[in-house]
């Protein structure tokens, strides 16, 4: 079974669009494919008269195994601000075992789950929880999607360098072109394809409607 952690150098920089890619991507090659979002702020009516996340919407539209909401979204918080703020609006502790659990069942089922993170590295789940906790307990290889911008080799090499020092492999990264009017975004993909130490799998175009079938994904061999 395939698996990998999708997190990002900040919130907004395109992790549901490469968590989406990445699943089509991998259903080309494995029949059994889904998406999960352990922890989502901000919920909406789902159109069955329930609620749901709008990234966990996106995931499951890309996901060719269906399964319940409790499975690849465990934990959805009604307000859409940070994980730990949302939570203590609820009046929810976000916690491991639940999350784990539902992991493993999706596990058991599916040939390949892509599992999106919330926001970057060290957003709080809880008081003390973090997302990087959540990776390193999943004991996933980890996949990074760097917004191109103003100041993003900064937070890519630091992402990394973070990543690295729990202990889990960065297996490869997606660059996501979330600002059209970027100067210098070659020089600034060139630089990181150098230094990240990590195969760059894919890169995302700026679009004014993301469509994820539409972006070439080069997954690691050992995933194909």
């Amino acid at each position: 079974m395939i698996a990998c952690f999708v997190t990002g150098t900040d919130t907004g920089v395109g992790k549901t669009l490469s968590s989406c890619a990445l699943l089509h991507a991998l259903a080309r090659h494995h029949r059994r494919v889904v998406g999960m979002k352990p922890v989502a702020s901000g919920a909406e009516p789902d159109g069955q008269g329930g609620w749901a996340n709008e990234d966990s919407l996106a995931l499951r539209a890309a996901s060719t195994l269906v399964v319940p909401p409790q499975l690849d979204n465990p934990v959805l918080l009604p307000d859409p601000v940070s994980p730990h703020i949302a939570a203590e609006r609820a009046g929810v502790t976000v916690q491991l075992a639940p999350i784990l659990q539902a992991y493993q069942q999706l596990a058991a089922q599916a040939d390949a789950v892509v599992v999106e993170g919330a926001g970057g590295w060290q957003v709080p789940l809880s008081p003390q929880l973090r997302i990087a906790d959540l990776a390193v307990a999943l004991q996933l290889p980890v996949v990074l999607v760097v917004g191109l911008r103003l100041g993003c080799i900064n937070h890519a090499l630091l992402t990394a360098d973070a990543i690295r020092a729990s202990g889990l492999p960065l297996a490869g990264w997606i660059a996501s072109r979330v600002d059209p009017q970027m100067r210098e975004p070659e020089a600034n993909l060139a630089y990181l394809r150098k230094h990240l130490g990590a195969p760059l799998l894919a890169d995302l175009p700026w679009q004014a409607q993301p469509d994820a079938r539409a972006v070439p994904v080069q997954l690691p061999l050992a995933w194909q």
